[in-house]
């Protein structure tokens, strides 16, 4: 952590150098001296240290100086840091300016000139000052700082961007005074900004893409090398399962994630049936450790990367990303899985990231604190959404087409869900609208049964209600069925004739679509159990039959 700063400010050079010589010998150990000659100059300075999240102890300003008096100086200074003390340097004829401003600037103390000997007539005042700061003095966050409204679709997407890829991060309202100084920090006051995201070295991003900020943190989007044995793309628990068992038996390994690893699992708030975890695990822990494991066995993984074509060229597979480079590979796993239907019904468009959420979206919990949030679907991901947000949200509301919980989601979240007060479960009940301009404000429920409608005010609604592939841009490549699941083994040999196109005397193997050398696993193959464990096994499995087509290539 970088010390704190005293920032001494006089356009006479001599004299300040005399400040900064004591400055330094005093509190050199404890603080950073920064001085200047120039209140522009130094209001810069104050600006990038904000940006950098360093802390600013002490101000010691003199009155007299051409561009601004220290007063005018030290009036703008605590619009950046208002917990700075501040001293103010007068000569004897300006102390009855110095006790006016007192109350105008908020000054602390003013000290005339000369302070000889500093031990007597510096040392014990600043002593003071610096002793009641450090008091209250809470150490910076160090990480990135990302500011925005609650509000904003793309503060949501940033946030979910960086808690799904493991990167510590504070949210800052745009609407606290302390979002309201960053934001004037970094951009000009006439520009609108609806996120803004701030590195730890003090550069910054305006609205960025996921792209951007995966560059800034050191993510890695570029393949190091032109082949690979085996390219992986989607980077759920079916990949990532295949990415380490790949890796670990000698593999050229690479691993192609387009949002962050862990697919759905890993925003599951906890997974409690997953063999070996008797107390549950976090689904996003449960994908750091994949990811540490697939790496320790030398896997590369690229993300956030998205693939957007595959060529056959023989016995290799060519495969294009999204920024127009390719690499080459002789066996290729799909894995991409599967995203949340998105809702149909009016105001549902304009209101996503503004209050309607797609998956778990854990990261908006705590601004639900207190509130009354709704639910909508009846699987698992939605019971264990409702147990981890009704920690946080006043109520939780469940919402289920059906007549009750047991035809979809497992005994022991339904179990779990009957023991919390704060969760109810309305069956029989579908979304029919939803209210709002900029933000969301009611639903519209109606009840089957009853016929009943109604509309509820509530900021949070959260959606689980189905499954589709992400398999359109592999509509000319491998087969799928009629809701866009990859056919694989016997699902692809219809009539007894083998798939068209199929160059090889063999049938495919269990996990190989029609394409020889391209293989499907997890949710995103047709008729696979959707599972956590299923796909890890899903993910071995391929690993041996790729040896076995390697083999005979």
């Amino acid at each position: 952590m970088a010390k704190p700063v005293i920032v001494a400010l006089d356009d006479d050079l001599e004299v300040l150098q005399a400040i900064e010589l004591d400055l330094r010998k005093e509190y050199g150990d404890r603080f950073r001296v920064v001085r200047s000659n120039s209140p522009k100059t130094a209001l810069e300075v104050l600006q990038k240290l904000k940006l950098r999240n360093e802390s600013a102890a002490l101000f010691l300003v003199d009155q007299r100086m051409p561009q601004m008096s220290g007063v005018e100086f030290l009036e703008q200074a605590i619009e950046i840091f208002p917990l700075t003390k501040r001293v103010l340097l007068t000569a004897y004829a300006d102390t009855n300016a110095a006790i006016h401003a007192i109350n105008k600037a908020k000054i602390d103390y003013y000290l005339l000139k000369p302070w000889n000997p500093p031990q007597e007539r510096l040392y014990p005042i600043l002593n003071d000052l610096l002793e009641v700061w450090q008091a209250s003095f809470r150490p910076p966050f160090e990480g990135v700082r990302v500011v925005g409204s609650r509000w904003s679709p793309r503060l949501h997407q940033i946030k979910d961007f960086l808690a799904r890829n493991h990167v510590p991060y504070q949210w800052l309202n745009i609407e606290s005074d302390e979002g309201d100084r960053l934001v004037s920090c970094a951009i000009s006051s006439d520009t609108r900004c609806q996120a803004l995201v701030i590195f730890p070295d003090g550069s910054h991003l305006v609205e960025p893409t996921n792209i951007e900020i995966a560059e800034k943190v050191g993510l890695k989007t570029r393949p190091k090398m032109p082949f690979y044995d085996l390219t992986i793309v989607g980077a759920g628990p079916a990949g990532l399962a295949a990415a380490v068992y790949g890796a670990s038996e000698g593999l050229r390994t690479v691993l192609i994630e387009r949002e962050a690893p862990g697919g759905q699992a890993g925003t599951s708030s906890r997974i409690e049936n997953y063999l070996g975890f008797p107390g549950g695990v976090h689904g996003g822990d449960l994908a750091k450790r994949a990811v540490t494991q697939a790496q320790k066995f030398g896997t590369e993984i690229l993300s956030p990367q998205e693939v957007t074509n595959i060529r056959v060229n023989g016995q290799y597979r060519l495969i294009t990303l999204a920024d127009g480079s390719e690499l080459s590979t002789h066996t290729l796993i799909i894995a991409t899985g599967v995203s949340y239907r998105k809702f149909n019904i009016p105001g549902s468009e304009k209101l996503t990231g503004a209050g309607i959420y797609y998956g778990a979206a854990m990261t908006e919990a705590l601004t639900c604190k207190g509130e009354d949030v709704f639910i909508v679907g009846a699987g698992n991901s939605a019971g264990q959404a409702a147990v981890y947000l009704s920690k946080y949200a006043g109520s939780v509301n469940v919402i289920v087409r059906g007549d009750s919980l047991k035809k979809s989601m497992s005994q022991y979240l339904i179990a779990q869900i009957e023991e919390i007060d704060n969760i109810n479960v309305k069956v029989l009940t579908q979304v029919k609208e939803f209210i709002g301009e900029d933000k969301l404000e009611a639903i519209t429920i109606f009840n089957s049964e009853t016929g009943e409608i109604e509309t509820i005010p509530t900021n949070a609604l959260f959606s689980f209600i189905g499954a589709k592939p992400r398999t359109d841009w592999l509509q000319d490549i491998v087969e799928r069925d009629e809701h866009g699941f990859i056919l694989t083994g016997t699902h692809t040999i219809r009539n007894g004739m083998s798939p068209k196109g199929w160059t090889i005397e063999r049938d495919p193997f269990f996990l190989e679509t029609n394409v020889p050398g391209i293989f499907a696993i997890g949710d995103v193959r047709c008729n696979s159990v959707k599972r956590v464990a299923s796909a890890v096994g899903e993910g071995a499995i391929a690993v041996q039959l790729i040896h076995q087509y390697l083999a005979s290539v």
